[in-house]
């Protein structure tokens, strides 16, 4: 369902100015923290009142300043998943859920089915007796996921819902939301500093930085060919280097030593650096690209190894596991593709 969101807000010390559209059900908002990701959700759901802007989802306006239209966030069929999940803390599964139905039927959005069925479909039936604090995060993460589907939105706010996940519990996690989301079928915007989590949920991406949308676009396209470096960074490029352009397809790193690099897209003179992705460095000569390792610094993990070559370069190379494969193996030399080399701009916010 089509969705449109403009938006300016001002405070003191952070300004939020950004306009995106997207048509695709599964939108992610990728920033750093601090980034304006969650007043974005939250003007969306009507929580914070814009200074200036417009939003739009499906057809409908839910406000607009020169309109002077302004939709009450109950009136918006809009459900937020909040970071702490913001169950009430008096009130078991049973109830917080129940909460839902009712104001689902109160605001003339349909039954919604029985307390019951929801907390079957949610795999929390054996908590249903339970207040928030005796539950563990996955299980107050289903909760609050249960009670927001319970209330019938059109359009769900996902606001870091695996932020205070441990680690080990946010990949199962992550699994079991994009399931139940795939089930209700429902328009979803996630926003999120996890570009991992992201790449896998959405199929359209935002990328913002201080307030400003930098990149937007399929989230396939955009982790391809981010376009500025600041871009380059949010999706995980390590490796950045000012460049000297010595032809259209050619150029010089002037951060790798000066080692000199063909591109397969003409380096126009709007490009000011480039971009290798350190799993896209692989081991062994190539007709082109080939780049001396010299002395490198190694880090052992657990599945790789974090090489940093003389000139800077990281590389993360795969580590077999077996018996014997316990020592890493220095190359001569390694090489990347022209295809896979990123041409960026030093420009980091798109002027919306």
């Amino acid at each position: 369902m089509p969705a449109e969101v403009m938006v300016k807000k001002r405070y003191p010390d952070f300004s939020l100015d950004l306009a995106f559209k997207t048509d695709s059900k599964k939108t992610g908002i990728l920033g750093a923290s601090g980034s304006g990701k969650s007043l974005t959700l939250k003007s969306v759901a009507g929580l914070v009142r814009p200074d200036d802007g417009r939003i739009k989802f499906d057809g409908r306006v839910l406000f607009d300043r020169k309109k002077r239209i302004d939709i009450r966030p109950q009136k918006r069929g809009v459900g937020y998943l909040f970071q702490d999940y913001a169950l009430f803390p008096e009130m078991t599964v049973a109830e917080n859920i129940g909460t839902a139905l009712y104001g689902r039927k109160k605001a003339g959005r349909g039954e919604g089915g029985s307390v019951d069925e929801i907390l079957e479909r949610f795999e929390i039936s054996h908590v249903k007796d339970r207040r928030p604090t005796a539950l563990s995060g996955g299980e107050k993460q289903r909760c609050a996921l249960a009670r927001m589907m319970a209330s019938g939105p059109d359009l769900l706010l996902l606001d870091e819902p695996f932020s205070a996940m441990d680690m080990h519990l946010r990949e199962g996690l992550r699994l079991k939301l994009k399931k139940v989301l795939e089930e209700y079928d429902r328009s979803f915007i996630l926003v999120s500093h996890d570009r991992d989590e992201i790449y896998q949920m959405c199929d359209h991406l935002v990328l913002m930085q201080e307030g400003r949308v930098i990149a937007e676009g399929s989230t396939e396209a955009v982790f391809a060919d981010p376009g500025t470096v600041a871009a380059a960074r949010l999706t995980g490029c390590k490796n950045i280097s000012r460049i000297e352009r010595t032809g259209d397809h050619r150029v010089k790193a002037l951060d790798w030593g000066g080692i000199e690099l063909v591109t397969e897209k003409d380096a126009g003179e709007d490009v000011t650096h480039i971009g290798i992705r350190a799993h896209d460095l692989f081991a062994g000569k190539a007709p082109v690209n080939v780049i001396s390792c010299g002395k490198v610094s190694v880090s052992k993990l657990p599945f790789e190894w974090y090489v940093t070559l003389e000139n800077g370069l990281w590389w993360k190379a795969a580590k077999e596991l077996s018996e014997g494969n316990s020592q890493f193996v220095q190359p001569e030399s390694l090489s990347v593709l022209p295809e896979k080399i990123l041409l960026l701009k030093q420009g980091s916010a798109r002027n919306t």
